[in-house]
């Protein structure tokens, strides 16, 4: 593992290469971590190819955990993708993000396009609903991290889906830290979205994937695919937002062929 911060606010952000190739940024989900790229087969399955770039967002992970909800801003989670490109040597890179790391990606491609060689959004859109922080997880989310932590918050998460989470979310979730993933999600939930006029105008190579029963992140990206030039959708039959990236076969059968072809 190795380590760089951000210039701006000095937050340390830990990240890991594997492999040979055009460096491949990954960026995960909201109260995940980087290990779940390789969790789910993915960085096995690039690494061949690519210089495998993963990255712990700030408040995750092993990266530092800020408690201060304007630590989160969108601006300042792109800047980190940013520094760890930097502390990795890649002037540009491929990048995939799934959920709040498609939502970077979008943001980082408006804004510092100089820096992708690719876009790929997985469960992701340019903005995020009022509430669906709660509709994700569950109405109670926050007074359950106030009060009873990690552990609280995956038991009632559990609660409302009705059945264990697969092992490797949970292990991911119960490592976060309380304070910190408030702080983030409240910031989340308060994040304005990419004007679709900027969508327009982005000309990156872009593959933007959704499943069915995603329905605020499918419509986004569905809508993204229209605005962007060099953009296409491909939805992903019968999944969730939490299922998005597994079983990973479907999406790789996508998105191996399109950075190939770039």
């Amino acid at each position: 593992m190795a380590t760089t911060h951000n210039p701006s606010d000095g937050v340390e952000l830990a990240w890991d290469a594997v492999g040979e190739g055009p460096a491949l940024l990954l960026v995960h989900g909201s109260a995940l971590s980087k290990a779940i790229w390789r969790g789910f087969g993915y960085t096995k399955a690039f690494r061949d190819s690519f210089r495998v770039i993963t990255m712990d967002l700030r408040g995750h992970g092993r990266s530092g955990k800020p408690a201060t909800e304007a630590a989160y801003a969108m601006d300042t989670l792109v800047q980190d993708a940013i520094a760890v490109l930097d502390a990795a040597g890649a002037p540009a890179a491929h990048y995939g993000g799934y959920s709040v790391g498609a939502r970077m990606g979008f943001s980082l491609a408006a804004t510092a396009p100089e820096r992708l060689l690719s876009f790929t959004s997985l469960g992701g859109g340019y903005g995020i609903a009022p509430g669906s922080i709660g509709r994700l997880f569950f109405p109670g989310y926050d007074a359950a991290l106030a009060s009873g932590g990690m552990a609280a918050f995956v038991e009632g998460w559990e609660g409302r889906i009705g059945r264990p989470l697969d092992s490797q979310t949970r292990a991911a979730f119960l490592a976060n830290d309380a304070p910190a993933l408030r702080a983030y999600f409240a910031q989340t939930q308060i994040d304005a979205p990419v004007p679709e006029a900027d969508l327009a105008r982005i000309t990156t190579p872009a593959l933007l994937m959704a499943g069915t029963e995603d329905r605020s992140r499918h419509q986004d990206s569905l809508r993204a695919a229209e605005l962007m030039p060099n953009a296409r959708f491909v939805e992903l039959p019968g999944r969730n937002h939490g299922s998005t990236l597994f079983p990973s076969g479907p999406i790789l059968d996508e998105w191996l062929p399109f950075l190939h072809a770039r």
